[in-house]
């Protein structure tokens, strides 16, 4: 029956649309408020379990919803609020990398991590999207886990379409990862709207399984877990264990590279879906106990189950939730309401809906018409030798011109930091030897970039790229130097 399925699957992978569908108006927009909520829920109810259970895993017995002071902003929804607010604002659903860069200097600028940290600092050098994603300029991108928790909002506005879903994921995600974590956002992204028109967990992992590469390691996590899962329906921490021992870079320790990675976190989200068997509250407290880091994997758990069971079944349970949505981290941007949050996504669904060939009620009653698709994968695992060299031929002009005869710091500093970055500094410090000289200068004037560069870059991306810096006559700075 599985192999049935695939197959059909497949078949219908080579369409680009499916049937169209009718939904009510109140049902879909109630099944994106569901994922919101669902979203919020995982996320901020986790964060008391956020990288808790590493070795073992968690022994979190009870759980019961809440959010009896409201919700605040944390990365797993502020980074895609941002978002959300221009392109409602602009009535666009693909915003210009330009403006994503001017998004993230205005509104971005604490309350940030690992990949998103770093690439924070590459946008002060002029470095925009998708460039301050690539595994190549950013030392976080290869691995790094925002390719799966800024990956939930695309779904939830592309309901029935995971096509939609994934290359709106691509868009936004490439800003700060490459690579593995782009097939996981395409993943997710695909699974969550997919659980508009069908809430079997099968179901929905088949549309999973459809949007990534056949070759990448996230194909491989998701036919592994769901092969534990059925080895061992009822044991779900034998399964943990599996996960741990082939999808952990270090299992015997605590490592940053699989608490921050979207292998390893991945397979934990799909295993909750499998034992949370389509319950919301099953669901997230196995995000819980899979551990890592869980509030993420709770986030995205729970916008699946949370599109699948709706808002009004949530409200219904009696769970004391207030309708805030404090901002507690980004700048310029005002305090507002899960409603609220809520109305900006269903607006932008019924843009997409209508975009896509569909059709969407102007007064909020009524029914949506959306023409479906069928999931499928939009963006092949890239191949990181051919993409540096690709990079090397793009840039040449311009870090050259930024050596020998710079328009601005910037220019100059930017230069510096891409030739150090895509291995090409050599060539240019021994043909412009004092254009050289100032652009480090000029690079070292950027206090942010040298912290990152030199203290704030993991993994290892990171300790070739500060070897190449060394080499090519940057000096540290002091630890923790102010900007």
């Amino acid at each position: 029956m599985r192999t049935l399925s695939l197959l059909l699957l497949m078949a219908a992978s080579l369409r680009t649309t499916g049937p169209a569908v009718n939904l009510p108006s109140a049902v879909l927009e109630d099944k994106i408020r569901g994922g919101l909520l669902g979203q919020i829920l995982g996320d901020l109810n986790g964060l008391a379990h956020e990288n808790k259970y590493i070795l073992e895993p968690g022994k979190v017995e009870r759980y019961v919803p809440a959010l009896p002071d409201g919700a605040w902003t944390d990365d797993d929804t502020d980074i895609e609020w941002i978002y959300l607010v221009e392109m409602e604002r602009s009535k666009t659903l693909l915003l210009p990398p330009q403006r994503i860069a001017e998004l993230w200097k205005r509104h971005i600028n604490r309350r940030i991590w690992c990949s998103h940290k770093y690439l924070r600092q590459l946008i002060e050098l002029g470095i925009e999207p998708p460039l301050t994603g690539s595994v190549h300029v950013n030392p976080w991108a290869g691995f790094n886990l925002s390719g799966q928790f800024v990956s939930e909002s695309w779904g939830l506005i592309a309901p029935g379409m995971p096509r939609t879903a994934a290359k709106t994921a691509v868009h936004y995600i490439h800003t700060s990862v490459d690579l593995e974590p782009i097939q996981s956002a395409q993943m997710f992204s695909s699974m969550i709207s997919v659980a508009f028109l069908n809430s079997d967990i099968d179901r929905i992992l088949d549309a999973g399984a459809a949007a990534v590469d056949a070759k990448s390691e996230m194909r491989r996590i998701v036919d592994d877990v769901r092969r534990w899962h059925h080895e061992n329906p009822s044991d779900w921490k034998a399964t943990r264990r599996l996960i741990q021992q082939k999808y952990s870079i270090h299992p015997e320790r605590v490592y940053l590279l699989d608490m921050n990675g979207v292998k390893l976190n991945g397979a934990c989200t799909i295993a909750a879906l499998l034992y949370g068997k389509g319950d919301f509250i099953e669901t997230l407290q196995h995000a819980f106990n899979f551990g890592w880091d869980a509030d993420n994997n709770g986030a995205t758990a729970g916008t699946i189950i949370g599109v699948t069971k709706g808002y009004k079944w949530m409200m219904a349970q009696g769970w004391k939730i207030q309708d805030k949505f404090r901002n507690t981290s980004r700048d310029e941007l005002p305090d507002e309401s899960i409603t609220r949050y809520g109305d900006r996504l269903i607006a932008l669904a019924g843009q997409n809906i209508r975009e896509q060939g569909g059709q969407a009620p102007a007064s909020g009653k009524g029914e949506y018409r959306i023409v479906t698709q069928p999931a499928a994968n939009l963006e092949k695992l890239a191949n990181a030798g051919q993409q540096l060299a690709a990079l090397q031929r793009e840039w040449a002009a311009q870090i050259e011109a930024g050596v020998r005869r710079p328009e601005s710091t910037q220019h100059a500093a930017r230069a510096a930091y891409l030739a150090i970055a895509l291995d090409t500094a050599t060539g240019h410090s021994a043909k412009y030897p004092d254009g050289w000289r100032n652009a480090l200068a000029a690079l070292s004037g950027y206090l942010g970039v040298m912290q990152a560069l030199f203290y704030e870059s993991a993994g290892d991306a990171g300790e070739p790229l500060r070897q190449r810096a060394l080499a090519a006559g940057l000096v540290a700075p002091p630890k923790n130097a102010k900007k």
